[in-house]
């Protein structure tokens, strides 16, 4: 079996109720990427954990040192695991990770994490550009309701219209339970 890795990606708790940029079902997601976490450290799987931080003291969220930019206990890391602070919406951008990944040998990602239609979109479209194979565990995402063009866009019609994308470009997109069990074969 390949070499695999866990990618958390902004598990923060500016996105969770009395954050700076609430997301639809932030707990739920949470819940269910600790589970992937708790498994991947079972299995011994290179674990990343990815945080958004704006150096900008007047930035309105994400402020380094903010009680937002803070990882959620939920999915906090341990001893060892790597965590990358990035100040882009692309976790590869100026951080080190592609780096990382290649010297664990990785092959398979799979990502778990917060926004969709942002930074879990910028780096799933990333890594398969750089030849990993990439999972989405999309129990364990969360987004928000968008607006364009006049219409509203609902948060669970931005995950399934970005879903569509990532499984047309090669990302497989499962529950927790099927990768479990796909991890088990």
């Amino acid at each position: 079996m390949p070499k695999q890795a866990l990618v958390l990606i902004d598990i923060q708790r500016e996105y969770f109720p009395g954050g700076g940029l609430e997301l639809v079902g932030p707990e739920e997601a949470a819940k269910v990427a600790a589970s992937a976490l708790q498994f991947a450290r079972g299995r011994g799987f290179a674990r990343v954990h990815v945080r958004h931080q704006n150096a900008d003291p007047s930035a309105p969220r994400f402020r380094a040192g903010s009680p937002g930019s803070e990882i959620h206990p939920a999915v906090a890391p341990l001893p060892g695991e790597l965590v990358v602070t990035k100040s882009r919406v692309d976790s590869f951008v100026g951080t080190g990770l592609e780096a990382f990944l290649r010297a664990q040998g990785v092959e398979e990602i799979c990502v778990a994490g917060m926004m969709v239609h942002m930074c879990v979109d910028s780096f799933l479209r990333a890594a398969t550009a750089m030849d990993f194979g990439c999972s989405l565990l999309v129990d364990a995402t969360a987004t928000r309701a968008l607006e364009w063009g006049g219409r509203r866009v609902s948060a669970a019609d931005v995950t399934a219209a970005f879903c569509a994308a990532f499984s047309f470009f090669g990302v497989r997109v499962l529950g927790l339970g099927e990768w479990q069990k796909g991890m088990e074969s």
